[in-house]
């Protein structure tokens, strides 16, 4: 493991964990990953599993980015 990296993959607000879980799953669903409804991603490929992470964090940058900009002063 990394220096500075203790806190793993646990999310940083734990009431949040159920709510990223979702939306993990949500976003598999729309890049079309199938057989993960079980709950299990073994037999999904590293590239693929990749690809649900990268589109998630796209889609909470557009969130935040959205957020900031409705804000006034």
């Amino acid at each position: 493991m990394a220096r500075g990296s203790s806190t793993g993959n646990r999310p940083v607000v734990q009431s949040a964990a159920r709510a990223l879980d979702q939306f993990k799953y949500e976003v598999a669903r729309e890049i079309g990953l199938t057989g993960i409804e079980d709950g299990y991603w073994g037999e999904i490929p590293t590239r693929q599993c990749g690809a649900v992470g990268g589109h998630m964090v796209r889609k909470m940058i557009e969130m935040a980015e959205q957020q900031l900009a409705g804000r006034t002063r």
